[in-house]
């Protein structure tokens, strides 16, 4: 049987994870979970009851009337009404705890998924660059409905299962303290058996959900880039790696169901056993007179006998789910104790107007005029700069490992209304800049300074809200084309969007739409063609109306053709406004006020179109098509 590389145990990282899991429950569902344990103990008494009766009924009411020549049975339907009543009780506690635990589980699990993604909200980029998204969304697909079942069955199932051995070994020790002690050695027998096997059955079902994401990671990974997989001919490949993940989450969870379906029979079979043996050993005692054991205690005593194995074996079958539940748990956990995003930022974006005198003073009002709020923690003083642009680094060195750097020293400004290009190779270290500009990763070394302010003290939400960005990659979320371009300002009006449509010159492709801006966009806008996508992402910027621009290959899956309209679209939209531009197509970027190539993530030229051509240096080979871009 199969072994997992390692090895997870009930330890005190597993107990520790339960009691934070159980204070989901016993928190906001304190007084109802409560309620579940007072009806669980009622349905467990209850059900002892029954057993517990048959002494009383057939020592007490039926044995005496055996042989009356004219019986009174008022006493026994007595008897019978009355414990009819206690079993019924038994049913509506057991109907309670059990809507109860439903409550109790689905709100649970809707606070769980709450407090993972609002937490993911706040984590950094680097956390989604190293994990895939199958393994995140597992999370809330796979790991959450192990929660589910362990809150909904697994739960309640173990504590009526710890209730009912309470109260059934006290009852059995009342009945026959000599067969009690029989029952004491099989169920010390029973227990060890099952520590071994629950012990390996969880062990695997642990490294089962490990497997289980893997292979959703995969398979998600594999789905987004089908095109890529068909273009390649690399389907035969794709089909081994997948099978080597189904093939180890098919080793892992055999070897968890093989050992969770040794439990019953082998705990079963030794309840089998006890029973033969109490029953053996309680009618040699009774037939001998010894310890009072009469008709009716034998047949409460075997009754009990199996009540007491069959708990066991419950509990047995629910660790499973439970250890499984654990793990799930630890991995939800995990997510959440991430160390969210550091801002240690206290400049922030205001609206403001300008005074006669030609200071700034902040309004509630929108003035279209902004100004980054700066406090001054030495002597209390706030001051307002305006908003223009001014993007600056000094001396920046950036890595995102300590031992692999990616920038080397770098220094550049950009001032208002300037557009600065840069070209250079993949991995040159053309989106990295763009990444820190936005605060995606902090620099290691050397400033940035954002109209002479270092964006490490700018709130990272008011900066980001200050930069329009627009990406190679695309991405548009299910819902109207309206209410993706409205995206880039939530408060826009609907002739805003028409403008911002105009501009990017998406609305020519918008109108010819049967349903126009209404035109709902499913599976990341796969009725619209690459071009189409990249010019909604474009006008989703020009709406924003950012005072700073980050266009990463803005037009590279548009043909020629288009790119001429929308470049003069983006021309207008570049007025006033500091642009950094990262281009493959050197056509584009003819009129940049600078342009910076780099190399190795270093800059080895920069200048203007002209004066570059005119050094006959990278740029120069680039342009004339004697060095290729790679």
């Amino acid at each position: 049987m199969s072994k997992p590389n390692d090895k997870p145990k009930v330890n005190a990282g597993t107990l520790k994870t339960a009691g934070r899991l159980l204070k989901y429950v016993t928190g906001p569902y304190k007084v109802q979970f409560i309620i579940v344990l007072i009806c669980i103990l009622m349905t467990s008494i209850s059900s002892i009851a029954v057993s517990l009766s048959l002494r009383f009924l057939l020592d007490d009411f039926i044995l005496p009337l055996v042989g009356q020549q004219n019986p009174n049975f008022t006493e026994l339907y007595q008897a019978m009404a009355v414990l009819a009543c206690i079993f019924i009780l038994g049913v509506i506690a057991s109907f309670v705890y059990n809507r109860l635990m439903v409550i109790i589980g689905q709100g649970v699990l809707k606070k769980v998924r709450d407090e993972m993604f609002e937490h993911m909200q706040t984590l950094p980029i680097r956390y989604f660059d190293q994990n895939t998204n199958g393994s995140i969304m597992s999370l809330y697909t796979n790991d959450t409905d192990t929660l589910r079942q362990m809150i909904n069955q697994s739960i309640p199932q173990v504590l009526m299962s710890s209730f009912t051995i309470v109260v059934t070994f006290i009852s059995m020790l009342l009945l026959s303290p000599i067969l009690t002690a029989l029952a004491v050695l099989v169920i010390l027998l029973m227990i060890l058996v099952a520590r071994y096997v629950g012990g390996n059955s969880g062990k695997y079902f642990i490294r089962q959900q490990i497997d289980l994401a893997d292979v959703t990671g995969y398979v998600e990974e594999q789905m987004n880039g089908q095109r890529v997989i068909k273009v390649f001919n690399h389907e035969r490949r794709t089909e081994e790696d997948f099978d080597r993940l189904n093939e180890r989450l098919f080793e892992s969870a055999s070897s968890a169901h093989t050992f969770a379906s040794m439990m019953g029979p082998i705990i079963g079979n030794m309840g089998n056993l006890q029973f033969v043996l109490t029953a053996i050993f309680g009618g040699v005692l009774s037939v001998a007179g010894i310890g009072g054991i009469t008709l009716g205690v034998m047949a409460s005593y075997l009754q009990f006998t199996r009540s007491f194995t069959q708990p066991f074996m419950q509990i047995a079958q629910q660790f499973n789910s439970i250890i499984m539940a654990l793990a799930g748990a630890e991995r939800i956990f995990n997510m959440i104790d991430e160390e969210p995003e550091v801002d240690d930022g206290y400049v922030t974006l205001v609206n403001a107007k300008r005074n006669p005198d030609g200071s700034l003073t902040e309004c509630q009002e929108r003035t279209g005029l902004w100004a980054w709020k700066h406090p001054h923690q030495a002597d209390g003083s706030v001051t307002y700069t305006e908003l223009k642009g001014d993007v600056r680094f000094f001396d920046m060195s950036f890595g995102y490992t300590d031992d692999h750097m990616v920038l080397h020293d770098l220094t550049l400004y950009a001032k208002p209304g300037q557009k600065v290009a840069f070209v250079g190779s993949t991995g040159a270290g053309k989106t990295t800049i763009t990444n820190l500009i936005n605060r995606f990763y902090d620099v290691q070394d050397g400033k940035i300074r954002y109209d002479g302010i270092n964006i490490n003290k700018i709130k990272k939400a008011d900066l980001r809200h200050s930069l329009g960005i627009v990406l190679q990659d695309t991405h548009l979320f299910t819902g109207t084309i309206m209410e993706n371009i409205r995206y880039g300002k939530l408060d826009a009006t609907d002739e805003e969007v028409y403008a911002a449509a105009r501009l990017a010159h998406a609305d020519q492709f918008i109108n010819m739409l049967p349903k126009g801006y209404d035109t709902v966009l499913t599976g990341d806008g796969e009725e619209l063609s690459q071009g189409q996508r990249q010019l909604l992402a474009i006008a989703r910027a020009a709406i924003a109306d950012p005072p700073v621009l980050i266009l990463d290959e803005a037009t590279s899956s548009i043909d020629t053709r288009t790119e001429r309209i929308v470049q003069q679209g983006m021309d207008n939209l570049m007025k006033g406004r500091t642009v950094f531009v990262i281009a493959h197509r050197l056509s584009t970027i003819r009129n940049s006020d600078a342009i910076m190539v780099l190399e190795h993530g270093r800059i080895i030229e920069r200048g203007t179109h002209k004066e570059l051509l005119a050094l006959k240096g990278t740029y120069y080979q680039l342009y004339t098509g004697k060095l290729e871009l790679s």
